[in-house]
């Protein structure tokens, strides 16, 4: 199949950025013939800004999109990202060419202007199913009046092109699919697909047998960060460490307040950090928002490695009926403690939990089964278009 994936990549390479590229090389390994159009956000605070300006209607954009599609001639394209110099035009070029279309929704953008429906450490779904015009008046993106009310432009835009021309949406769990159609997108077009993530082979030691509690993240706000080195300071593991891998503007705060036995590590290299997962006792994953995948708790999964993490939005349903972790309320930190302390002191739990993390991640999250799933979108995208 001739696959023309669109996406506009983020300035710092994020989640989205690697979904994407995951999928177009098990694409390719599949036999298909991928022609990628990926598109960059300027890096000048006036380029930005100027393309910022565009970012509900940018008709550069859709020209681009229009001589990709005369040059490549694909059978269906797959749009990931158009926020923000790709724009609705993108989406609108496919639809006149005449070219079936799948558009994965990797976050919340089409009904929030921050895309995390979460506001000032609180989840918001003020906007859910409206023009996000209250967005404005809280200044939603960026924490700035005009590039919410531009943002906001881009979601009027997004809500009377995407329904009207993207044959088939991909989201990762149930909770999204309920949340979009709230939105306003149509039900019937929605199609539930989880990422995948290579796999790293069975792990060589019981998870029992390490030391060490995993963080891996950016350190925001809204990952939850804060809450788990606070709870663990409160947990008083004692011969145990909690290692917290990523950067952000956390940092320097939670490094001030974190006890010694949390070591930062700051980037490390994907390779790395699938080493270090496969070496871990139980990743901690804290988010404060309605993640729309998790992916991180996949590669744990993958690894044989237990999940303990926030009970919020479509994170139970990764986790699964296996056991493969256990969910605590986000944000609350004595609940953290509580969980942290029960479950790292317990060595039969975290190898029955590490077991059924990988029985959990053999027979949802692999790369064969993510590709039947791909394929069987871009044939249903082609059905509807015929």
């Amino acid at each position: 199949m001739r696959i023309l994936q669109i996406h506009n990549a983020y300035r710092q390479r994020g989640g989205e950025d690697a979904v994407a590229d995951a999928e177009a090389a098990l694409l390719e390994d599949a036999g298909h013939d991928v022609h990628r159009l990926i598109v960059a956000n300027p890096e000048s605070p006036v380029a930005a800004a100027a393309k910022l300006a565009v970012a509900a209607w940018n008709p550069g954009a859709g020209r681009l999109v229009r001589d990709a599609v005369e040059r490549f001639q694909p059978e269906v394209a797959h749009i990931h990202n158009t926020w923000f110099s790709l724009s609705s035009s993108a989406v609108a070029a496919v639809h006149k060419a005449g070219v079936p279309s799948v558009m994965t929704l990797h976050n919340y953008r089409y009904t929030c202007l921050n895309g995390q429906l979460l506001r000032d450490g609180a989840i918001c779904e003020l906007c859910v199913g409206r023009v996000p015009t209250p967005g404005v008046a809280h200044r939603c993106y960026r924490d700035s009046y005009p590039s919410s009310a531009m943002a906001t432009v881009g979601a009027i835009a997004a809500q009377r092109v995407w329904p009207r021309h993207v044959d088939r949406f991909i989201v990762m769990t149930e909770f999204a699919r309920k949340t979009f159609v709230a939105a306003g997108l149509p039900a019937e077009r929605f199609i539930v697909k989880p990422h995948h993530v290579a796999d790293p082979g069975p792990r060589r030691d019981v998870p029992s047998s390490s030391r060490r509690v995993v963080f891996v993240g950016r350190l925001a706000p809204e990952k939850g960060v804060d809450v788990l080195v606070d709870a663990w300071g409160k947990a008083s593991l004692e011969g145990f460490e909690l290692l917290v891998i990523g950067e952000g503007p956390l940092e320097t705060q939670l490094r001030d307040r974190a006890p010694s036995s949390v070591r930062f590590t700051g980037w490390v290299p994907p390779s790395e950090v699938q080493e270090i997962m496969q070496s871990a006792r139980l990743l901690a994953f804290p988010s404060i928002w309605y993640e729309t995948f998790g992916l991180v708790m996949v590669e744990a999964m993958a690894a044989g490695t237990p999940v303990l993490a926030s009970k919020l939005g479509g994170t139970p349903e990764l986790i699964g009926a296996e056991a493969a972790g256990e969910l605590v309320a986000a944000g609350d930190v004595t609940a953290w403690a509580g969980r942290l302390r029960d479950l790292v002191l317990s060595d039969d739990w975290i190898d029955r939990a590490g077991a059924a993390a990988r029985t959990r991640y053999s027979a949802t999250f692999t790369p064969d089964r993510a590709v039947r799933a791909l394929e069987r979108a871009y044939k249903t995208a082609k059905s509807k278009g015929e």
